[in-house]
C-alpha cells in the first residue's frame, strides 16, 4: 500500500468527494478514482459508498481513518522538527506543558534555570504550551523530553508521575462579599455566580462529588476548559471559581482574591516521560528546578491565604 492512496484516502475522508480530494492534493479527479480503486483492491475492502455523486465512508473506512490520522499527526510532528533543526539546530530541552502551568509557572522556572546557570550557556529551549492531549502525544512520540498535564487522561504507553496535587482555591474579586471570610465554606459557594472549569475536568467532578453531600450546586455562569479564564473573569468581577493555587498565583498580584475552601477538592499535575527514555544532565537539573520552583511557589500562595 503506497503512500499517495494513503494521501488519497485522507483527502476524501476530509472532502467526501473526488473533487474536493482531488482540490486538496493538487490532482485530477480521474487520478484519485484510480487511486481509490487500487486503494480499495489492496484492502480487499469497499470503503465508500456511491451515492449521488458523493463518497460516504463505510464503517471499516472510518476505522481506517483513526490510523491513519495518527501517521499524519507522526508527519506533522516530523515537519515540525525538520524545521525546528534548520531554524535553530539541536534543541537541548523541548518540553510540553498544559495551560494551568505553562502560562506562568513555566516561565518562572525558565528564569530560575537562567539564575542558576549563571555565565554557562544556555541551552536550546523548546516550551510549547498545548493541550494535556497533545502534551501526552508529544511525550509518548518521544518528541518531549518531559511534560506536565492535567489528569483527564490515559497514560498508557508513557512512564508518569505526580508533579504535584494541591487544594484549590476560590478565586474572586477584590470586594467580593466572600472576600471577608478566611475559608469558603460549601454553602457559600450557591451565593455567588460561578466559574466553572468544563464538566470533564477531573476537578469539576470532585467539587460536585464535594458538594453533593451538602446539597448545594453552584449557579454556573460561564464554563471554559482553562483555570486562567476563571482567574480573568473572577478579576473582572464576573462571579467566583475554584482553580489550581500554582495558576491563581500568575494573578493575585494584578488583585485577585484566594480564599481557602473548607472541603477537600485538589487538582493533579502528572509529570509525563517517554517510556524507558533516559533524561538528559540538562533536562534532569531544571526538573530538580522546577521542584524547587514549586515549594517557592506553594509558600508564596500560603502567604496570601492568611
Amino acid at each position: 500500500m503506497r503512500f499517495a492512496e494513503i494521501e488519497t484516502f485522507r483527502a476524501l475522508m476530509r472532502g467526501s468527494s473526488t473533487r474536493k480530494a482531488a482540490a486538496l492534493l493538487h490532482v485530477t479527479q480521474p487520478a484519485i478514482s484510480q487511486s481509490l480503486k487500487r486503494l480499495e483492491a489492496q484492502a480487499g475492502m469497499l470503503l465508500f459508498q456511491r451515492t449521488g455523486g458523493r463518497l460516504v465512508p463505510t464503517p471499516e473506512a472510518r476505522a481506517l481513518w483513526i490510523e491513519v490520522e495518527r501517521v499524519f499527526i507522526g508527519m506533522d510532528a516530523i515537519e515540525h522538527r525538520v524545521k525546528s533543526l534548520r531554524d535553530f539546530g539541536v534543541t537541548q530541552l523541548e518540553l510540553s506543558c498544559f495551560p494551568a502551568y505553562g502560562l506562568g509557572f513555566m516561565p518562572r522556572a525558565l528564569a530560575r534555570l537562567k539564575a542558576h546557570r549563571g555565565a554557562s550557556p544556555w541551552p536550546q529551549v523548546s516550551l510549547q504550551v498545548l493541550s494535556s492531549k497533545d502534551v501526552r502525544d508529544r511525550v509518548a512520540m518521544g518528541i518531549s523530553d518531559f511534560g506536565l498535564m492535567a489528569d483527564e487522561l490515559s497514560l498508557e504507553g508513557i512512564d508518569h508521575s505526580t508533579f504535584s496535587r494541591l487544594p484549590g482555591v476560590v478565586v474572586m474579586p477584590e470586594g467580593h462579599a466572600l472576600a471577608r471570610f478566611k475559608t469558603v465554606k460549601p454553602e457559600q459557594l450557591a451565593e455567588a455566580p460561578f466559574l466553572a472549569l468544563n464538566p470533564e475536568d477531573p476537578s469539576h467532578q470532585r467539587l460536585e462529588a464535594a458538594l453533593a453531600p451538602y446539597g448545594v450546586a453552584p449557579r454556573v455562569l460561564v464554563q471554559t476548559p482553562y483555570a486562567a479564564s476563571v482567574c480573568e473573569m473572577a478579576l473582572r468581577g464576573l462571579g467566583v471559581g475554584l482553580v489550581n493555587p500554582i495558576t491563581a498565583l500568575d494573578y493575585v498580584e494584578r488583585g485577585l482574591v484566594v480564599r481557602r475552601l473548607s472541603i477537600d477538592v485538589h487538582f493533579t499535575c502528572i509529570l509525563a516521560l517517554p517510556a524507558g527514555k533516559v533524561l538528559s544532565a540538562t533536562a534532569r537539573d531544571f526538573l530538580s528546578l522546577m521542584r524547587l520552583q514549586l515549594a517557592e511557589d506553594e509558600k508564596r500562595m500560603q502567604r496570601h491565604l492568611r
